[in-house]
């Protein structure tokens, strides 16, 4: 090989493999530093593509998810006032009973019914103020199902039923009844909730009372069904999101074992590559022992 003091290919090669090296150093590190063997589109367009789809519906899986959790808080506040409903439809059944007790005194009468009133007031009080996020189910105010979101795509939903629990809904606003002049003797009553202030009103009051209970309980058990579905689908949801996020590792997330074992290896390569090209610059000032006398 011949010697050149305006052209050292031996240094030149050496600083071409010194810059290898220290790309793939830069590399590496950008791996182990961002945990990461695809960042962009330029490391792998393809699986960076495919990453950032699936990136996309784990987005759109997680506003699913919150649409869930709401139907899933909405059903749950309605369940816990639709329970005390019914518990209260079973005092007012204990009530009415008592009351429609041919042996029972006015004033045991008067004190069923005044307890019994108040019984009514607090289970229409109950549906109308279980509400969740300005919404309630229970209150009779509109008979449109809730749409809930089930996809990614916005195509698919999960409905819950309104259930009508006021006094209204299950049947406790009785029509106004005229007196009748016998026999046998009927007491007039007027509109609106039972009353138990006479044996036959106390009689009317259990039969609707029974009716409100079986009424009451068919739509807790329907809603109780819906809550259930929705429940189900929601633990669905969050495990689809889990696999999505464990497939995204598989394809750009680094091996972070394989990656330490390669910096250091590189930065080997490095300091070799450095002192190859030291002693490379350095050839050229072989000849000038060729001019020493």
């Amino acid at each position: 090989m011949s010697n050149s003091v305006l052209t050292n290919a031996s240094a030149l090669v050496a600083l071409q493999n010194l810059n290898s090296t220290n790309s793939k150093l830069a590399a590496t590190q950008g791996r182990v530093n961002t945990g990461l063997k695809v960042q962009g589109a330029k490391d792998n367009a393809a699986t960076w593509a495919i990453a950032q789809n699936q990136r996309a519906d784990t987005g759109a899986l997680e506003s699913v998810k919150t649409s869930m959790n709401r139907a899933t808080s909405l059903a749950d506040v309605s369940l816990a006032a639709g329970a005390q409903i019914s518990d209260l439809l079973i005092e007012l059944r204990e009530k009415a009973t008592a009351a429609a007790d041919p042996s029972a005194t006015a004033a045991s009468r008067k004190a069923y019914n005044d307890e019994f009133q108040s019984l009514l007031k607090s289970l229409d009080s109950f549906a109308k103020n279980a509400t969740f996020d300005g919404e309630n189910i229970l209150n009779g105010l509109s008979t449109t199902p809730l749409d809930f979101l089930a996809n990614v795509s916005a195509t698919e939903t999960i409905s819950m039923n309104r259930q009508n629990l006021t006094l209204n809904g299950v049947g406790l606003q009785l029509a106004a009844r005229a007196a009748s002049a016998g026999p046998p003797v009927v007491t007039a009553r007027p509109a609106g909730p039972p009353l138990l202030d006479t044996q036959e009103n106390a009689q009317e009051a259990f039969t609707a009372v029974v009716a409100a209970l079986d009424t009451a309980n068919a739509r807790l058990a329907e809603l109780g069904a819906q809550s259930k579905q929705i429940e189900k689908h929601n633990i669905f949801v969050s495990k689809l999101m889990d696999s999505l996020e464990v497939g995204i590792g598989n394809l750009v997330d680094a091996d972070m074992a394989k990656e330490s074992a390669r910096l250091q290896a590189l930065q080997v390569q490095q300091q070799l590559g450095a002192q190859a090209l030291s002693i490379a610059n350095q050839a050229p000032q072989i000849i000038l022992s060729l001019f020493k006398g």
